[in-house]
């Protein structure tokens, strides 16, 4: 005891110190936990990590190994070319093959050609190209398909991009336009 210190002020003092230390204690095991709660935390995100990881490439798989496959047809191709294997009527078949087997490949992912239309649709088409007509009945009447328009679902992946007549009289038939109309 302090030589001029009452014993309440002794045991104030006494008591203080008890309370700095019991806090001393919750402010430690406050930190092991939030050592622990961090611990779990990033083992959770590399769990998490890895699960993405090889959600993607599963995913994936079946996709990169039917492009693999049709990537080995591409090379079997390739090398009839080159060693001059094939006549001009099996290169076109071997060919048709080849364009027929990636269509499958798209077919397995439900990825099917849209069904062209003589009319030009906004909804389905994508006019790339304008010719002019002066016959009325040929307006928006599709005259050319450049490339072929996919669905996957009900949904348009790529629309049909096509060349489309325009009725303007006075207008020189044939005359043409590029566009996105």
């Amino acid at each position: 005891m302090a030589d001029n210190q009452t014993p309440e002020q002794d045991y104030s003092i006494d008591v203080q110190s008890d309370e700095v230390d019991s806090l001393r204690d919750f402010v430690d095991q406050q930190a092991k936990r939030d050592d622990v709660q961090q611990r779990a935390f990033d083992a959770l995100y590399e769990e998490l990590r890895q699960y993405k990881d090889d959600f993607i490439y599963q995913m994936e798989k079946p996709l990169l190994l039917d492009l693999l496959l049709f990537y080995d047809s591409l090379n079997w191709f390739q090398q009839s070319l080159v060693k001059q294997e094939m006549s001009a009527e099996v290169i076109a078949d071997s060919f048709q093959y080849l364009i027929d087997e990636f269509l499958e490949l798209l077919y397995r992912r439900d990825v099917l050609p849209m069904e062209s239309k003589d009319k030009f649709d906004r909804e389905t088409q994508k006019a790339i190209k304008v010719v002019y007509a002066n016959d009325k009945l040929k307006d928006y009447v599709v005259r050319q398909v450049l490339k072929r328009g996919f669905t996957r679902g009900e949904r348009i992946l790529r629309p049909e991009e096509v060349v489309i007549n325009r009725f303007e009289p006075g207008r020189a038939t044939g005359s043409e336009t590029s566009g996105g109309k």
